[in-house]
């Protein structure tokens, strides 16, 4: 089974460094909550930089998640996933919503190669059309 959303995360290392697993768990209760994906998938990748590496006018905790998916889910579906990383997931990280940005990135299934096969050929358990 492959997971079809694979989440980025940019951020101040010497901010977010060792609060990884909060970060991680708080994204993936999102993730499961508004687009049902299954609770033991998460692909999670933290590309944290230097201080001087993320220029941005925002704090040093501005944090920017990215979510690389599978094209098929509503616009009601994504909405309530921004909602719920505003809603919750910032507030239990501490962010204020302008450190906190968001970007959902859709590619079509067969764009992608997972497990030797091209990602329209993939049967899945779950569904992606949330």
């Amino acid at each position: 089974m492959a997971n079809m959303a694979q989440i980025k995360v940019y951020g101040n290392r010497s901010v977010w460094d060792e609060r990884r697993g909060e970060i991680s768990d708080a994204l993936h209760e999102a993730l499961v909550s508004t687009w049902r994906l299954p609770a033991d998938k998460r692909f999670h990748r933290f590309l944290l930089l230097d201080d001087g590496d993320l220029v941005a006018p925002r704090s040093d905790a501005y944090l920017v998640v990215e979510i690389v998916c599978f094209t098929g889910r509503s616009r009601e579906a994504k909405r309530a996933l921004i909602a719920a990383l505003y809603d919750s997931v910032a507030p239990r990280l501490g962010l204020a919503a302008e450190d906190l940005e968001i970007v959902i990135l859709e590619s079509a299934r067969e764009n992608w190669g997972i497990r030797g096969m091209s990602g329209d050929e993939l049967a899945l358990s779950y569904r992606v059309d949330v």
